[in-house]
């Protein structure tokens, strides 16, 4: 017994707090950045209504993305001041997961401001990623199983003339700035509208989700909805979509810029390099880029070679002349190019425990891309289900023109698009224990570079039996390697597309229509196509330098799971943080080389 029992007890009771107040202050400047990282999140979800959607947050079904040029100054406030406050964060006190938060969150915001000052906001209209394919093509996308549910798209298709009239007043001041797509890709665009304009009532795209009004709608609420969507379609939505086409083809495309590389406009060349930096997380000089390109254009057209003389050809331009005038290479019909993915990605799937330990959970469904969309959509593409899994992931492909379509560049497209390429990255970022802006990065180099590598693990895997299907991997390959080749050279070598086909033609990696279709891509969206070579390479030299560093302790498993389990990041931070990985798996176990 004590003789001061109280003060004992509140002794006691001030020593054992002490820890506990003493990591409550250690927590709290992860406390403090955790909720700026959610207040820029909550930020960019109702900037982006349609992402907000698309990760199955609806609480702002109801509304698209604000395109008028005063919500851009808006915004530019925004981010400046997201921007100071980021960079004012002590990361020291900061673990390594928040450390990496807070670069790319910096990253993003510095981007952001540069798109607004080089007027990126102006071009809002092209042929592959126009706004005016980005509303139709998000319809699938949202969910239409509830009245409250159709009440919302009612709401975002009466939104549609407003939309129509925000592009028409950032494309006229692009005009007068200079910032233009080249004229013969806007004359595409005023044709793609008017194409989405033209189908009445349920035959219309934005028509469609009233044809099939699921029971899970009152039946009281049916006839209304269905009534009031199609009156919509017809009488506001396809007169807007039909003055947006007037307006391209008579005020808008005739001064249209001559030249087809960005070089052409104000600042082209920055722009040029603003799209690396953006496209590729790299800062390479866009000569270095060409030389990379040309460099794998060479080794992988010597693999081609080698299977050329193996089935018998005297070198690779016979062994393609002769692929090209076989019909057994050909599609026959739009359904066995859609049974082809359908099959190499089942196929793959049991594989798959193999090379990962932690796979996705959210399905995976194949099927065509609509028919407004076929002629100048890629091959394949693919659009990512929701977090919780309601949405699977789908792969969209392009079944057009199925005759000229080939057979062989199937089964590497399928991994690309589907496992172990984007659906299984992409869905295994959703699942992570990390911030959401995090899970939903959408780093082109990394997202497209991991997709490339996906391709081609699934050659070591076992995959491409057949040589011809090796062949198609190869090409898919070399379609990469040129695209480094083409958008260097366009954007900053001033050629033209004339020279662009050319090279194409001589180095050839898939059909005509494809050819066709994807200069006109680069042309239009500078530096895409670099991030999936380069981000292929990139991950293909920490594969290399992981296994060179661990020796037999290297696991492929333990790599893939460390390579996704930061979600898509800058190439710069996961080189470093593999360093980091290689550092502590060498620790952890003893390495024999």
């Amino acid at each position: 017994m004590t003789r001061f029992p109280a003060v004992r007890g509140l002794v006691l009771a001030c020593l054992l707090a002490a820890p506990y107040a003493a990591a409550q202050a250690a927590d709290a400047p992860a406390r403090a950045f955790d909720a700026l990282v959610a207040e820029r999140w909550e930020y960019q979800l109702k900037e982006s209504p349609e992402l907000a959607t698309t990760i199955g947050d609806y609480r702002y079904n109801d509304r698209w993305t604000d395109y008028s040029l005063a919500h851009v100054a808006v915004d530019g406030k925004a981010t400046a001041d997201f921007l100071r406050r980021f960079e004012a964060v002590d990361v020291s006190q900061l673990d390594e997961q928040r450390r990496l938060s807070q670069a790319m969150a910096v990253r993003e915001l510095k981007d952001r401001l540069e798109a607004i000052r080089l007027k990126n906001h102006e071009m809002v209209l092209d042929q592959i990623g126009g706004v005016q394919l980005q509303l139709p093509g998000f319809v699938p996308t949202i969910p239409f199983d509830s009245t409250r549910h159709y009440e919302d798209y009612l709401a975002r298709l009466r939104a549609i003339p407003g939309i129509v009239d925000q592009l028409i007043a950032a494309s006229r001041a692009g005009m007068a700035d200079g910032l233009m797509q080249p004229r013969y890709l806007l004359e595409k665009v005023a044709v793609q509208a008017r194409q989405i304009a033209d189908p009445a009532g349920e035959a219309n795209v934005f028509g469609q989700p009233a044809a099939h009004i699921p029971d899970s709608v009152p039946a009281k609420d049916k006839a209304r909805l269905k009534k009031a969507i199609l009156a919509t379609v017809d009488n506001e939505v396809r007169p807007a979509y039909r003055r947006l086409a007037d307006f391209v083809a008579n005020d808008y495309a005739p001064h249209g810029r001559t030249q087809e590389g960005i070089w052409s406009l104000p600042d082209g060349d920055a722009r040029y390099r603003y799209a690396i930096h953006t496209q590729t997380t790299t800062d390479l000089d866009p000569k270095r880029i060409h030389q990379i390109g040309l460099d794998e254009v060479k080794r992988i057209e010597g693999e081609m070679t080698a299977i050329a003389k193996q089935l018998g050809y005297a070198d690779l331009p016979a062994f393609r002349a002769a692929v090209a005038k076989d019909p057994k290479r050909y599609a026959t019909s739009r359904e066995q190019i859609l049974d082809g993915y359908r099959k190499y990605i089942a196929g793959m799937q049991p594989e798959l425990p193999k090379l990962f330990g932690h796979l996705p959970t959210t399905a995976l469904y194949v099927q065509a891309v609509e028919a407004y969309r076929e002629k100048d959509a890629a091959g394949a593409e693919y659009h990512q289900g929701t977090p919780d899994g309601k949405r699977p992931g789908v792969v969209f492909v392009n079944t057009g023109d199925f005759a000229q379509r080939t057979l062989y560049t199937i089964e590497d497209t399928a991994y690309h698009e589907g496992v172990p390429g984007h659906h299984l990255q992409i869905s295994i970022a959703q699942s992570l224990p990390l911030p959401p802006f995090r899970q939903q990065a959408g780093y082109n180099a990394y997202i497209e570079g991991w997709a490339l590598y996906a391709e081609r693990l699934a050659k070591e895997a076992g995959f491409y039996k057949d040589p011809y299907n090796d062949y198609g991997r190869l090409s898919g390959d070399l379609l990469r390697a040129d695209r480094l080749v083409l958008d260097s050279g366009v954007h900053a070598l001033h050629w033209t597309r004339k020279q662009m086909i050319d090279f194409f033609h001589a180095h050839p990696a898939e059909d005509e229509p494809s050819m066709q279709a994807e200069t006109d891509r680069y042309i239009a969206w500078p530096g895409q196509a670099l991030g999936y070579k380069l981000g292929q390479l990139k991950f293909l030299e920490l594969r290399q330098r992981a296994e060179k560093a661990l020796g037999t302790a290297f696991d492929i498993r333990a790599f893939h799971d460390e390579m996704l389990s930061g979600g898509a990041m800058p190439l710069e931070l996961l080189d470093a943080r593999t360093d980091a990985w290689i550092a502590a798996q060498k620790a952890a176990k003893p390495t024999s080389h």
